[in-house]
């Protein structure tokens, strides 16, 4: 496919998420990608029009670089596909189960991959019931955010109660999951390839929203410097992640590897992070491919509706 048949692309950015300003940073790079590459792209922002001017303003497809809901769940993806608009990323349903990370847990538990142990929460919930089935500290968050917007990570009642009332603002539905002592990792995948592996080392506390986007002492080593048989084994179970939920065109799946090698499955992220500090594009250039060449390729998987 040529720069020329990809016709007039409209990048989806902002919108309405808890994550609009990271949305607005991925937008941008992605836009200036594509013009570099001189495709007629463009910014579009929905929380600001609504996405049936794609159809008045002549669109041809769209790369979504929207971030959390009213983008990355599935809501968007069916707007689109109601108009035959070709987008990247993944369909209505794998978009909508990703950004759920307790159906995603429910799944994958069923497909047999590994991931922490995990209680449902309400206004009910005693702290010692779910400390005696986690055991401590226990990390408190959203199942429908991303970004680790409203996660905690808790040891005590009364950091309990308070981290709950947090997630519980972003979303009903409130996960407390088994904290994993170990290596953060992210494997990206593109177009059923799993990238190297990228393994963060957050200088103190969690790898949270600031660590993500703006600190400049979280450490990033691409390739991981694991094992190979480890690195292939850890691929391997990232891209089955990926594909059991029916992703396709691109993700980043996260992970955390115990001291006994053991991954553990966090969550798939249907629609990443494309900043200064994002970890796609990382794993994209320890693969040899640059920024330009990646946002190309995964405009080039746009979806073909019918």
């Amino acid at each position: 496919m040529s720069m020329r048949d990809l016709g007039k692309v409209a990048v989806l950015l902002g919108g309405r998420s808890a994550e609009r300003e990271i949305s607005l940073r991925s937008g941008q790079a992605v836009l200036a990608a594509l013009q570099r590459s001189r495709v007629n792209a463009h910014a579009f922002d929905p929380a600001g029009q609504s996405l049936e001017n794609l159809q008045r303003q002549g669109f041809d497809r769209v790369f979504i670089a929207l971030h959390g809901r009213y983008g990355e769940d599935g809501s968007v993806q069916g707007a689109l596909e109601l108009m035959e608009m070709p987008y990247t990323g993944s369909g209505i349903l794998a978009s909508a189960l990703a950004m759920d990370k307790w159906r995603t847990k429910m799944i994958w538990q069923a497909a047999g991959i590994n991931t922490p142990d995990y209680i449902m929460l309400d206004a009910d919930s005693r702290f010692q019931d779910v400390a005696d089935r986690l055991g401590l500290p226990i990390i408190i968050k959203p199942a429908r955010e991303g970004s680790t917007i409203g996660l905690s990570k808790v040891d005590n009642e009364q950091d309990f109660q308070s981290a709950y009332q947090v997630a519980a603002q972003h979303d009903p539905l409130v996960l407390a999951e088994q904290f994993i002592q170990g290596i953060e990792l992210t494997v990206a995948i593109l177009d059923d390839i799993p990238l190297p592996l990228v393994r963060i080392d957050v200088a103190e506390g969690l790898y949270d929203y600031q660590a993500k986007y703006f600190s400049e002492s979280t450490r990033y080593t691409c390739p991981g410097g694991l094992s190979e048989p480890l690195t292939v084994r850890i691929q391997e179970q990232a891209l089955y992640a990926h594909q059991i939920l029916g992703c396709a065109g691109w993700s980043r799946v996260d992970l955390i590897l115990d001291k006994n090698e053991q991954p553990f499955f966090l969550e798939t992220n249907t629609s990443p992070g494309m900043t200064d500090h994002s970890l796609v594009p990382m794993a994209a250039k320890a693969a040899g491919i640059s920024f330009d060449e990646l946002v190309i390729q995964i405009l080039q998987l746009s979806r073909e509706r019918a």
